[in-house]
């Protein structure tokens, strides 16, 4: 019976190591931090990903993302 490997991926978040268990996109991993989209933006590889395209834009193994989260005070 072969063995199920598990490999994941190793990326960058926030200026530290980070593993995903595969690739995903940029609205996944918005999604599983628990942040408001609406206050959020983020940069992939020193390039800001426009939110329409956080659907389409896939994180990969070894990419650096930077997940700013605006907070409101006063």
């Amino acid at each position: 019976m072969a063995e199920k490997t598990l490999k994941s991926i190793a990326i960058t978040l926030n200026g530290e190591p980070h593993a995903l268990e595969r690739e995903i996109s940029v609205m996944q991993l918005v999604e599983s931090l628990k942040v408001k989209l609406s206050r959020v933006a983020v940069e992939l590889n020193r390039e800001v990903v426009p939110k329409a395209n956080y659907e389409d834009t896939i994180i990969r193994a070894g990419d650096v993302i930077e997940v700013i989260n605006f907070v409101g005070g006063g």
